[in-house]
């Protein structure tokens, strides 16, 4: 489980980092960055979805201690 977090948590940083990248390059004359924000939004959705299900299913502890 702490695997598949990781991993979106990177998408998610790539994502918002080629979102910057084509702010920068494109001078918002393209529609580029708002896809790579769409599919930042679309992946931090997904993951906390997974983090409820992971909870609801006891594959998260609920307590820390």
């Amino acid at each position: 489980m702490k695997i598949i977090v990781i991993l979106f948590v990177i998408f998610i940083v790539a994502s918002l980092g080629s979102a910057l990248y084509y702010l920068v390059k494109d001078k918002g004359q393209s529609d580029r960055m708002v896809k790579a924000l769409t599919v930042r939004v679309a992946l931090s959705v997904v993951l906390f979805a997974l983090l409820m299900l992971g909870f609801y299913f006891g594959l998260i502890p609920g307590k820390l201690s």
